[in-house]
């Protein structure tokens, strides 16, 4: 059962990574308009960045588990990628939490 799980967590950041690449293109604005597009994109892009490096990190993983190189006292790649992945997340959160006031001017 991990395997599956882990390889679903793989095909879901993938897809995340498509749509970013989707949205990094097509969207109106970009780094020459100002601080709304140049937030906006440097935020989203790098944020898609670290979600492909968090995705590369888990496909080793996923190999890794595939061969059967965990044991119960050798997770450490495991729980590094699980770790990385929670802090990307609460870094994306804690800069929306941060930013989402301002933007709609309640401050």
């Amino acid at each position: 059962m991990p395997f599956h799980g882990l390889a679903l967590n793989i095909l879901l950041a993938l897809i995340f990574s498509a749509f970013q690449a989707y949205e990094q293109h097509s969207a109106p604005n970009s780094m020459d308009d100002g601080i709304y597009g140049s937030t906006f994109t440097m935020a989203t892009g790098f944020h898609g960045f670290h979600v492909i490096i968090g995705t590369i990190f888990l496909a080793a993983c996923w190999l890794r588990l595939i061969e059967f190189h965990f044991s119960i006292h050798q997770l450490l790649g495991q729980e590094a990628a699980a770790i990385y992945f929670h802090f990307v997340d609460v870094v994306w959160l804690s800069s929306i939490e941060f930013a989402l006031p301002r933007i709609l001017g309640e401050s």
